[in-house]
């Protein structure tokens, strides 16, 4: 029994010394770093996860969804530009290779939780990316609760793309929900390596009430692609 205590010891001490660090927002490197971060950041438990400790005393909570198969490092400057001392800021974990449905459900239950929590929250700012974009879209429809809500699908295929239409029966949204504002923030086709190839630009729907906006070619001197999408985004709206 000794000898196997003392040949564990050594491999359960590696094993800990080899967890990945909780990826607190303020340890997040946005420049020469970024990739390690996005890794780190991806490397989260699925679910609604905190990126900073709660003070309570949050005003606005906001919540990242990223898209299929990202690698994390695109939300990383978006994260750190957005958020200040009276956001709470948390991202979404979900299982990007199924049918969008069962975690959008799995999120509204967590906000319903998360505001209960936190009482002084006077307003939820969800911003969903490519294939989160359209997972955030669903909120239009059906955000019932008394906090408003202001949702960002950013380069979002919203009007569906014909085999997720088919496994999932995805319907784009038709309206507008009360205590909800929505923006379609629109990456310019030919420029977006995720859309340039398909006959027609999934981003466009025809949604009453949406505010859209069309990206420009260029951010900081480079094409405005896909995943750059988020940080110009982030640049626009920041408080």
């Amino acid at each position: 029994m000794r000898t196997l205590l003392i040949i564990l010891f050594p491999v359960i001490l590696f094993s800990c010394s080899n967890e990945r660090p909780y990826p607190w927002l303020a340890e997040l490197d946005s420049k020469e770093g970024f990739e390690e971060s996005g890794r780190n950041l991806m490397a989260v438990k699925m679910g609604l996860n905190l990126l900073e400790p709660s003070t309570k005393e949050e005003t606005k909570i906001l919540i990242a969804v990223h898209g299929s198969n990202s690698r994390g490092y695109e939300w990383i400057y978006p994260l750190k530009t957005l958020d200040d001392d009276k956001t709470l800021t948390l991202f979404y974990r979900w299982d990007d290779g199924d049918c969008p449905n069962p975690s959008f459900l799995s999120l509204n239950n967590s906000i319903k939780k998360l505001i209960k929590e936190n009482t002084k929250i006077e307003k939820v700012i969800i911003m969903g990316h490519s294939y989160g974009g359209l997972l955030v879209s669903m909120f239009a429809e059906r955000w019932k609760l008394n906090v408003p809500a202001e949702i960002h699908s950013v380069a979002g295929p919203l009007a569906g793309i014909s085999r997720l239409n088919l496994k999932c029966n995805y319907e784009k949204p038709n309206f507008i929900s009360n205590n909800v504002e929505f923006f379609e923030w629109r990456t310019q086709k030919a420029l977006d390596n995720a859309y340039k190839d398909l006959e027609t630009d999934p981003q466009t729907i025809d949604l009453e009430g949406s505010n859209v906006r069309r990206l420009p070619e260029l951010y900081r001197g480079k094409r405005l692609g896909h995943n750059w999408s988020i940080s110009w985004v982030a640049d626009e709206i920041k408080p």
